[in-house]
This record gives C-alpha cells, sequence and structure tokens, in this order.
C-alpha cells in the first residue's frame, strides 16, 4: 500500500496553474550484441551468463562501439526530422549504483548524435500537437538488481539483493523532448500520444519491438507547475521507468494534482525521483534529483569520436519508412474509416495484423471485422495481445474466404476460429474435423424446408396471409434443424417459392 498523498482537483489545479512537462523515453535496441563488447543480448538467460570484462568494467578491458547501435540512432534522428552531428562523442556518466558495474555509465552529455528535432503527434479528436526535441542521444543500459526480503520489491525494508550483469551494456538509446507547454488541461493525454506515436515510429523503424511490458521502452515524465501568466519555470519532479502508455498519462496528472495540492497550501516543490504505483496510479519520493554537474561528466577516453559520412547518413534517410502517422493516413483513406475507428484498430495493436491480412487476400472490410471483432473478444477474454493469439493473418485471411465462397456463414466461421485458436489445425483442418460446411445441397435444403413448414403450420398460414416478416421463424427452424449450416439467404428464398409469396 502506497501512503495516502493530498490532491488538488484537476479543475482547481488548471485554474491556476500551467503544466509543463519534459519526457524522457529510453529506447532498448534491437541489437544482437551489446553496444561495446560482443555479449550477447538474448533475454531470458541464466543471470550473469552474458558479460564479459568489457561489460563488467573490469581493469584493462577496452570498448569497442557497436555500429549497428550508431545507424539506429541515426535513423531514429532522421525520423525525429532532428540534425545529424557531424562529429560527437561518448562521455562517462559518474554515479555510485551496484547495478552499474563500471560505477559509471558510459552516455553522451554536451555532444549527441541527433539534436533539435520535432515529433507531430494526433490528439483522440484529430488535433495535431508538435513536440519539440531537444535530443537523441546514445548510451548503455544498467544491470538488473533485485532486491529479496521486503514487502514491495524495493531496497527499502530488504534483506539482500541479487544483481544480473546480463542487461549492463545492452545499447539505449535516450530521447529528450525540450519542455513542452502550452498543453493546459490536455497535458497527460499528450504525454501519452506522444509516447504511443514514438513506439509506433521506432517499431516501424525495426530498431527495436519497443515491448513497454518487457522494459525495452520506458518513459520518465519530468513536470513541474507555475502560475498563470509567469514565463519561469516551477520546479520539476521526475517520475522514472513508467512502462505502459495509460500510466504515463496517469502518472502526468495524478503529479499535476499532487504538485498544485503542494503549491496551494503553501508548501515548496522537492525536485526529486519519483516511483510510479501501477495499482492506484500514485507516485511516492524516490531520492533528491542530481544536476548534470554532480555526474562529473568527462569525455570517454577509451572510445574514438563518433563522425558518420554525410554520405551515409543521406542513405539512411533514403531508406526511411513510410511514418506511421502518414501512413494511418492513406491506411484510413483506403479502408474508407473514420478517425475514431482508426483510433481504435491503433489501440487493439491491430493495424499491421489487419494489413498482413488484406495481404494474405481478404477484403480489408473482412479482415477489419475478424481481428477487431471475434479475436478481439478472445483476446480480451484470455487477457491477451491480439499478436499473442495462435492465429495467423493467413489463417485468417482463409476464413474470410471461406465466407466469400459461400461455405461458411459469419456463425460457422466464429466456430471455425475458435477451432484454431484452441490449436484443433488449420481453418480447412476444422471445418473438415467439426463438419462445419454450409448446407448448400439443394435436395437438403428443400426436404429441411417442407419439414419446417409441416411443424409450423400456423406461421406457414401467416406468411401465406401477407405477413412476409414471420419467414423468420421458419429460418429459424431450418437453421436449427441444419446446426446452422444452412445459407440463410436461400433458405428464405425457398420457403416464399415454396409457400407462393412474394419476398
Amino acid at each position: 500500500m502506497t501512503a495516502v498523498i493530498d490532491l488538488e482537483s484537476y479543475e482547481d489545479a488548471l485554474a491556476t496553474y500551467d503544466p509543463v512537462m519534459g519526457l524522457e523515453v529510453h529506447v532498448e535496441l534491437g541489437t544482437k550484441t551489446k553496444m561495446f563488447c560482443g555479449c550477447s543480448t538474448e533475454l531470458k538467460q541464466d543471470a550473469n551468463s552474458q558479460t564479459c570484462p568489457v561489460c563488467l568494467g573490469l581493469p584493462g578491458a577496452l570498448p569497442v562501439v557497436n555500429e549497428i547501435g550508431v545507424e539506429s540512432a541515426i535513423k531514429i534522428g532522421l525520423a525525429l526530422n532532428c540534425e545529424i552531428a557531424e562529429w560527437c562523442r561518448f562521455a562517462r556518466k559518474n554515479y555510485f549504483y551496484p547495478d552499474m558495474p563500471k560505477n559509471f555509465q558510459t552516455s553522451q552529455y554536451d555532444e549527441p548524435i541527433a539534436f533539435d528535432g520535432y515529433l507531430d503527434v494526433q490528439l483522440e479528436d484529430g488535433e495535431i500537437f508538435r513536440v519539440q526535441i531537444e535530443r537523441a542521444h546514445m548510451e548503455e543500459d544498467t544491470g538488473k538488481s533485485t532486491h529479496v526480503g521486503g514487502a514491495t520489491g524495493r531496497i527499502h525494508g530488504a534483506s539482500h539483493s541479487l544483481l544480473d550483469y546480463n542487461r549492463a551494456g545492452i545499447p539505449l538509446i535516450e530521447i529528450v523532448t525540450k519542455p513542452i507547454e502550452g498543453a493546459g488541461a490536455r497535458a497527460p493525454e499528450v504525454a501519452k500520444a506522444y509516447v504511443a506515436e514514438l513506439r509506433e515510429l521506432i517499431k516501424a523503424l525495426g530498431v527495436s519491438e519497443a515491448r513497454m511490458e518487457m522494459g525495452q521502452m520506458r518513459c520518465d515524465v519530468n513536470l513541474s507547475l507555475r502560475p498563470h501568466g509567469r514565463e519561469a519555470f516551477g520546479t520539476r519532479s521526475e517520475t522514472k521507468n513508467v512502462n505502459s502508455l495509460r500510466s504515463v498519462e496517469r502518472a502526468a496528472r495524478f503529479e499535476i494534482q499532487r504538485h498544485a495540492a503542494v503549491l496551494n497550501s503553501g508548501g515548496t516543490i522537492v525536485q526529486e525521483t519519483r516511483h510510479f504505483h501501477e495499482e492506484d496510479g500514485s507516485t511516492t519520493a524516490g531520492r533528491i534529483k542530481d544536476n548534470a554537474e554532480d555526474y562529473r561528466y568527462f569525455p570517454e577516453p577509451d572510445l574514438v569520436p563518433v563522425a558518420p559520412a554525410r554520405a551515409w547518413v543521406e542513405e539512411l534517410r533514403g531508406g526511411l519508412p513510410e511514418l506511421p502517422r502518414l501512413r494511418r493516413a492513406r491506411l484510413k483513406e483506403e479502408w474508407g474509416i473514420n478517425e475514431h475507428d482508426m483510433q481504435s484498430i491503433l489501440n487493439a495493436g491491430a493495424v499491421e495484423l489487419i494489413v498482413a491480412t488484406i495481404d494474405a487476400g481478404a477484403p480489408a472490410d473482412q479482415a477489419r471485422k475478424w481481428w477487431m471483432g471475434e479475436l478481439a473478444r478472445n483476446a480480451n477474454e484470455t487477457g491477451r495481445g491480439l499478436d499473442e493469439l495462435p492465429v495467423t493473418p493467413v489463417q485468417v485471411a482463409r476464413v474470410a474466404e471461406l465466407v466469400a465462397s459461400g461455405d461458411l456463414n459469419d456463425k460457422l466461421a466464429r466456430q471455425v476460429l475458435e477451432g484454431v485458436l484452441v490449436g484443433e489445425g488449420d481453418p480447412d483442418t476444422v471445418v473438415e474435423k467439426r463438419g462445419l460446411k454450409v448446407v448448400s445441397d439443394e435436395g437438403a435444403l428443400s426436404t429441411a424446408v417442407d419439414e419446417a413448414i409441416a411443424g409450423n403450420a400456423a406461421i406457414a398460414d401467416k406468411i401465406r396471409g401477407g405477413k412476409v416478416a414471420a419467414a423468420g421463424a421458419l429460418v429459424g427452424a431450418v437453421m436449427k434443424a441444419t446446426r446452422g449450416q444452412a445459407d440463410a439467404a436461400r433458405v428464405r428464398e425457398l420457403i416464399l417459392e415454396k409457400l407462393g409469396v412474394q419476398g
């Protein structure tokens, strides 16, 4: 349980203060080896099995820069409309903590590889908000500390700690915004939209999977308040390592309310790091935040400067993919859907799945229908992401094809997908095993219709008397008799033909 913290109402906080944000996003690159050595970056290996003298900081070990890490940093910088440095170098950021085996982090300080950019993000109502980028720089990740024996999993109250240095040295890109002003009450929404757009951009570039739940992308939310009309920024807090889009929004909102309560009571905001708590969306104090000079940065003497050739930079620029926001606008137009529908697809993580299903031959409306309908329902019920379901776009496209050909109706198609999801095989195998094809044999349908008419004489008389809508009851009887496998439209036609009624 976290301590109860006094909060101002959100509306009252915004009536008095303007929020100013700064967002620092760390992206773990998907390279095969670490940033400065040849150790593997493969996940879920035995603790400390992927280390060497370089990433452990042993005496005499010399680092070498990972070329793919530099290339990824340039791609990110270009996609963020940044200037790419003609010459930059690494620095040592000195601080002492057990998860830093070298007692310093190799990072970049006053000479980042990319700087002065921007990212346009779209809010839920379609408004475009431009977030200015201060810098994107290269650095390395820390190791992982596991605190044992306490109630919270944090160091306070723990009996001992375990250290795994497999993650130490994995390449990171830190993307730092300039102060985000002018968002007003929409500041938390802007924060969420920015991180969401950045995540889509990183994934489109192919430099990281950017899975926040796995720590491959995490955000530090810096926030301060200033009274309306004042130019100077207030004292900021920094909520560390927020690892979901919803949590980024909640952390910003909570800190706005907390800062306002402190200021309105005559208190002073402490410049500190904060821990975010998923269970209730609150933050609690971490440590007093150091200023840059406290880290005693100095140039890394063991690494040569990085000077990307202009021809290489332009080659990378020419190879950038279509930016996510522009691609979404194009797909929205091609699919004939509105902004709300597109946002729902994006929120569900279904864009790429739908695209792949269309590429496999399904019409766009059918691809959307199955992923956002039956499959989204299954994902919600089982607590999985759409991309974690045991069904492929090719299989979904096959189901759509079977429906289009008349071999399946929607009810049967849902049963086929159910069979695929529980491991009964591909769609055709499930159809065969469960005997799910639509009954299209005219003789069999005619017999079923005759039996339905004979068994429901009163309804048949109503239809003969002109109440055509009553045919639905006979259609239902035939569908029940055929276990839902009849072609409902053809059944209705046969009923009306046999009763001598015009449809």
